[in-house]
């Protein structure tokens, strides 16, 4: 490896350090995108337990709010309950856009490592060809610079696409997904709004 890495030249290092920010980047976003963290399946059960009991404190709804981004959006459908519908409206929708805004962390950097890993690749190569002319002289060429710069050439330029290609693949299955958990916590708001919009203010229960 460190063979490959001497013949691919000094823009190669620019390439590695790249590829191990992308890893890094995908790693991070598979661990913190789990469905369990974000949309837990238990949660708007819970919800609806703290409204049968009348336990919707602001305690309770504090602690919901801390225990998910889908609780989150719950928690704020159930503190602007007795507010009018559009300033219900507008504030949920201020939490659902902070929400997809935290949901989107790190994707545009892997957008952007997907876009400049070809461009470095392409660098690299340039810097390959110019060993590549500077191997000739009037008396002859040099073969072994001659040789190095197709090296040089080349492995940039591989190693670029291969750093692009995962990157631009898990950025489009992260964009999913996050587009699904989105879509999903916006179905169970608007779920919730319904339901409580059909109890009336002081009634003690909700029945299914």
């Amino acid at each position: 490896m460190l063979d490959i890495l001497n013949q691919a030249g000094w823009p190669i290092w620019l390439l590695v350090a790249t590829s191990v920010l992308g890893l890094a980047l995908i790693i991070e976003r598979f661990l913190s995108l789990r469905k369990k963290l974000i949309v837990p399946p238990r949660v708007t059960s819970q919800v609806m337990e703290l409204i049968r009991r009348n336990n919707d404190t602001p305690e309770s709804i504090a602690k919901l709010a801390a225990s998910s981004p889908l609780g989150r959006v719950l928690a704020e459908v159930m503190l602007c309950r007795h507010d009018s519908d559009a300033q219900r409206n507008a504030a949920v929708d201020d939490v659902g856009k902070d929400v997809a805004h935290r949901l989107n962390r790190y994707l545009p950097a892997l957008a952007t490592i997907a876009v400049i890993g070809p461009l470095m690749g392409l660098f690299g190569t340039v810097v390959g060809m110019i060993e590549i002319f500077a191997s000739y002289s009037p008396a002859g060429g040099d073969p072994s610079q001659l040789a190095r710069g197709i090296s040089i050439a080349l492995y940039n330029t591989g190693f670029g696409i291969i750093i692009a290609i995962p990157a631009l693949i898990f950025h489009r299955y992260f964009r999913s997904r996050v587009d699904d958990y989105l879509h999903q916590m916006e179905l169970e708001a608007s779920a919730l709004n319904r339901l409580l919009a059909r109890k009336p203010p002081g009634e003690a229960e909700i029945r299914p």
